[in-house]
């Protein structure tokens, strides 16, 4: 992090009264000098952004109104959150409220967007701040505002050419909403805490959550041609890692996440959730990402992780590779067996489908094999009734969840929505594993440790589904095959 330049200590004299000569800027930072601020806020040309247009501003525009006719004659209040501190004086990195995202594509902190009704029809504002530039102190002594610490950002003129949105200055956000009163107000809660202490809670606001999640269970045009960048980009990924395979041997799985998530950066806004780079026995928990287990020769790799493009629709994609580039017999029949119950499993997904369709196709088919294994001592008709279910010992988890803007989207949708049956648009994983714990004495030896998952993205289309990660093997030998052309090709480059 930058220093702040040392200032000297004030002259406090009656004749150079501080309030005339100085202005202050924080607790454990010295007074700026007038002369100094004189200097730093002049001769400066103004420092622009981009003027160009967002390009999901015409589907923007077209969910504000589907929104705003949900809620006639109703005012929504719908803010972006603010910045969260990591440590002290650090923020994490931001990243925009996932509903305002969606209505104003705008990833600008502390901003908030307004649909009041208008006629027969709405009206949008966004709210956002004022710039931090020369014209004032904060642009260069406030250091997570002022454009001379963090950059331009979009201020209230730049933010309506850019999301093609009418915009007014924040500060007039609270005197513009309190003169609505309350009857009529609904906000989307626990974003911002000055935003949700203007109007008191109501039953409507968590019906506007609700309402919000159900609308992007359909996914437009531009939503789907950002997923499947945030795939692609993912493929390349999970390349890069197996071409690193080899020197993270011995060493850890850090080296792996550390792999793929550089490709991330480089390629779109981040990480759409932590990787889970786990080997060995390590695959054998679910949400593993601590990462810091020894990548082994002879072990097993599974890999879940996804790119998030700028847009920050994110992928969500796993394998399950062998470290040595073969999968062992005990390994190769697990694998297989998962594989089965994913290809069944994406056989299910069709539109008019009922959502649990794929998990249930799944379930049946590592039911039967658990069976013919041994591990289920039960007709897998018997276990898998609804007073049984005793093959979650080794499944744990659905099989499918909802993919878009979260990567696990539209949590806030009604049951009846999010469980019922699957539309054109849609996209969702499907993601089947066998976890076989290192001393679960239900399992032969020779399975113990063994945790596989294989998760493709799918979009459900009018006939049927798209597989959009099926650039990416799934076959064992399809899998050998890709890991030995990948290091024939050179396994030292990550082909950025």
């Amino acid at each position: 992090m930058s220093e702040e330049l040392e200032i000297p200590e004030p002259d406090v004299s009656e004749e150079h009264p501080i309030s005339e000569h100085w202005v202050w800027v924080g607790a454990h930072r010295p007074a700026s000098p007038r002369v100094l601020f004189d200097h730093m806020t002049d001769n400066w040309e103004q420092a622009g952004t981009s003027h160009e247009v967002h390009p999901a501003t015409i589907n923007s525009s077209a969910r504000r109104q589907r929104l705003g006719a949900k809620f006639a004659g109703k005012t929504i209040v719908v803010p972006t959150g603010n910045f969260k501190t990591r440590a002290n004086d650090t923020d994490y990195r931001f990243r925009a409220g996932t509903d305002f995202f969606y209505l104003t594509g705008c990833d600008e902190p502390d901003a908030v967007l307004v649909i009041s009704p208008s006629g027969a029809g709405t009206n949008a504002t966004l709210y956002v701040p004022h710039r931090r530039d020369a014209t004032t102190h904060e642009f260069y002594t406030d250091a997570r505002y002022g454009e001379l610490w963090v950059g331009p950002r979009r201020g209230v003129d730049e933010a309506a050419i850019f999301y093609d949105l009418d915009t007014a200055p924040l500060e007039n956000l609270e005197k513009d909403l309190v003169s609505l009163g309350g009857a009529d107000v609904l906000t989307l809660r626990g974003f911002d805490a000055g935003v949700d202490a203007l109007h008191d809670p109501s039953e409507e606001d968590e019906e506007l959550a609700n309402t919000l999640s159900e609308l992007r269970l359909v996914k437009d045009d531009f939503e789907v041609s950002q997923l499947q960048t945030a795939i692609d980009f993912t493929v390349k990924g999970f390349e890069d890692v197996v071409r690193a395979l080899p020197s993270a041997e011995g060493r850890g799985e850090r080296v792996i996440e550390g792999v793929f998530n550089l490709r991330a950066r480089v390629e779109g806004n981040d990480v759409g959730y932590d990787t889970i780079a786990a080997s060995g026995s390590h695959a054998t928990t679910l949400h593993w990402t601590r990462n810091n287990g020894e990548v082994r020769r002879g072990d097993l790799l599974l890999l879940d992780a996804g790119v998030e493009c700028d847009n920050l629709y994110t992928a969500d994609v796993t394998r399950t590779m062998p470290i040595s580039g073969t999968f062992s017999p005990a390994q190769r029949r697990v694998y297989e067996l998962v594989l089965a119950a994913q290809t069944a499993g994406i056989a299910a997904v069709k539109p008019g489908a009922n959502f649990m369709a794929p998990h249930d196709a799944a379930m049946a088919v590592l039911a039967e094999g658990l069976f013919e294994m041994g591990i289920l001592k039960e007709e897998p008709a018997v276990a898998l009734r609804k007073d049984r279910q005793l093959h979650r010992r080794y499944t744990l988890h659905g099989t499918s969840h909802m993919l878009g803007i979260d990567v696990h989207d539209c949590a806030n949708a009604r049951n009846e929505f999010y469980w019922g049956d699957l539309a054109e648009g849609y996209v969702l994983t499907v993601e089947p594993g066998l976890y076989f714990q290192a001393n679960d004495l239900t399992v032969p030896e020779e399975y113990r440790g063994i945790g596989v998952r294989i998760e493709d993205d799918i979009l459900v289309t009018a006939t049927g589904a798209k597989n959009m990660s099926a650039a990416l093997p799934r076959e064992a030998d399809a899998v050998e095959a890709w890991m030995a052309d990948l290091w024939a090709k050179g396994s030292t480059n990550l082909g950025l």
